[in-house]
């Protein structure tokens, strides 16, 4: 379609695009944009949505809203005024744009002053919602979909709700609302459309209205939905005064031949890719809520771990990550054979993406775990298992993928999000209980000390001085990781390892590693095509966390000349 779409006089820009054996090759995300110069923003933007739809390859897909704001913007009623009062002199038969260029050619002092202000709420192609209307409009051909099934989902945050009420602090759940119920429409491969809230409350606090509704607002534009309304309910039966109860309601929309596969297509061999979250959701805050009022620390307490300055009230209140529109691309690809929110707990996200015939194993010393679900733990004195049901542990989505494919879709995700490898399908287990098994858990939920994560004051206040962060590369042959992890403890060392890194998982390097508190990461070097791929992702990871010197203790791979090159003398 790149032939047609410059028929059409538009300009493509080629961003994630190859030419191969003379044909043009995508590398994933987002690759091509089109441009239309016309003589006003209307028709431009229909010619770059015509030329973008005649674009065709695997997994396309593409906004529909560029341009949408501006347009209306330039609909409100507006008058041209040199002063106080309306222009006399402006012909009342003009347009818009046809009044600002009399203003300008006429050298009148141009003021635009909307109506009616324009309202907090965000739309999408197809939204609309009018004053003084019974309901909200949203026009599905708009949108630009030929044979679409909507797809619909409903959430209320609950004791969360109730714990920024605590805080006082309400510009982080509107996000966290919307998140849940977007989230779950990607779970079919659903693009979003639009968003409605409801809030009751006993006593209408206007300011915190307010505060809810730009933070929802302001989370429909990053997931790329219209938010059509927001409707609040007074009243003191259902709910005291001071109190609030929060639902959201989102309806999306998937091409009938693109809806994601089901549970049924996750088998044996499959990977299981982690999505990073620090967020705690749904039902994990009735939990939270317990541990609080038992626990010597107050939503007001410095946060725990290395959180800076924030309290503990704002770490909890951390929202969840919200993955649409960014993820829909890698949805739709054909390479994912299901995708599944942890709103609910990891567990329970990672069992409806399979069917009875399989069951899953997952490492948690593969990926990084947020210092407050380890605060958690100790501090609720919680199991492992109760830590998997019940709470995400930085977990926010979990995706299935054939092998084969895994490092491709990693890759295609890790440019927008932090992502891991997480897990595989394996063949069913015959003893009781889940058919999930997360190992290391609770040597993963132990990587912080009790000093650390009750921020011991006395410790803080002591001077100290730089040390260099030094990553340890294992394979599980060498013997020297307790040494040095011995050697950075002492008082005189200047060195603090920071991370470490393996090419095989369950050596026992990661479990020593995990006990003394140091992050672990396993890289997988079957998983890669080539070593400068297997090399460069340890380079990122090795850039997350800031390493300064590399410490290779029996690490059994032979490394590229780029990567030698880049750590030189380090």
């Amino acid at each position: 379609g790149l032939l047609q779409a410059e028929q059409l006089g538009l300009q493509v820009f080629h961003g994630g695009t190859a030419l191969r054996d003379g044909r043009v090759v995508t590398s994933g995300g987002r690759v091509l944009s089109v441009t239309a110069v016309r003589q006003d923003l209307m028709e431009a933007v229909g010619e770059a949505n015509r030329g973008v739809a005649t674009i065709h390859f695997q997994g396309a897909t593409f906004r529909r809203d560029i341009g949408h704001r501006g347009l209306r913007l330039l609909q409100q009623p507006l008058y041209v005024s040199a002063g106080p009062e309306p222009s006399p002199d402006v012909p009342s038969c003009l347009s818009h744009l046809a009044h600002l260029r009399w203003a300008l050619q006429e050298g009148v002092w141009v003021v635009l002053f909307p109506i009616n202000p324009i309202p907090s709420c965000l739309y999408s192609a197809g939204g609309r919602s009018e004053g003084g209307g019974f309901a909200a409009f949203f026009d599905l051909k708009a949108s630009g979909y030929d044979d679409p099934i909507l797809v619909t989902q409903t959430k209320s945050l609950g004791p969360k709700l109730q714990l920024a009420q605590v805080c006082k602090r309400h510009d982080t759940i509107g996000q966290d609302l919307v998140a849940l119920c977007v989230n779950d429409l990607l779970a079919q491969g659903a693009e979003p459309l639009f968003f409605l809230s409801h809030l009751a409350c006993g006593k209408l606090d206007a300011e915190v209205l307010e505060t809810i509704k730009e933070g929802i607002a302001e989370a429909c534009r990053s997931a790329g939905c219209a938010f059509l309304g927001a409707e609040v309910t007074e009243a003191a039966a259902p709910c005291p005064s001071g109190h609030c109860d929060l639902a959201g309601f989102a309806v999306g929309a998937v091409e009938r031949g693109q809806r994601l596969p089901g549970l049924q297509r996750a088998e044996e061999g499959d990977v299981l890719l982690g999505l990073g979250s620090p967020g705690i959701h749904g039902r994990g805050f009735g939990v939270v809520r317990k541990i609080l009022l038992t626990s010597s620390l107050h939503c007001s307490s410095p946060a725990p771990g290395s959180c800076g300055h924030s309290t503990l009230g704002d770490v909890l209140l951390t929202p969840g990550k919200m993955f649409s529109p960014a993820l829909l691309p890698v949805l739709r690809s054909g390479h994912v054979k299901g995708f599944a929110p942890t709103a609910e707990g990891l567990l329970g996200g990672i069992s409806r993406l399979l069917p009875e015939h399989v069951s899953a194993v997952l490492d948690a010393l593969s990926w990084k775990i947020p210092e407050i679900f380890c605060w958690l733990y100790k501090e609720g004195n919680l199991s492992a298992e109760e830590m998997a049901q019940t709470f995400p542990c930085g977990i926010g989505a979990v995706l299935v993928v054939q092998k084969e494919l895994a490092q491709h879709v990693l890759q295609d995700i890790q440019r927008q999000q932090e992502a891991w490898l997480i897990g595989k399908v394996v063949a069913p287990c015959h003893t009781a209980g889940s058919h999930i098994e997360v190992e290391n858990l609770a040597e993963a939920l132990q990587l912080s000390s009790p000093q650390q994560l009750l921020n011991d004051s006395t410790a803080q206040s002591q001077p100290k001085k730089r040390k260099v962060k030094v990553a340890v590369l294992v394979s599980g042959a060498g013997r020297a990781l307790p040494a040095l992890i011995g050697s950075a403890r002492e008082p005189g060392s200047c060195a603090q390892l920071v991370l470490v890194i393996s090419n095989r998982p369950g050596v026992q390097e990661l479990r020593s590693a995990a006990r003394a508190g140091i992050p672990t990461r396993v890289i997988d070097h079957k998983l890669y095509g080539s070593r400068s791929e297997f090399d460069s992702t340890i380079d990122r990871v090795l850039e997350e966390f800031s390493v300064e010197l590399i410490c290779l203790s029996g690490f059994m791979r032979v490394l590229s000349s780029p990567f030698l090159r880049k750590w030189k003398g380090k």
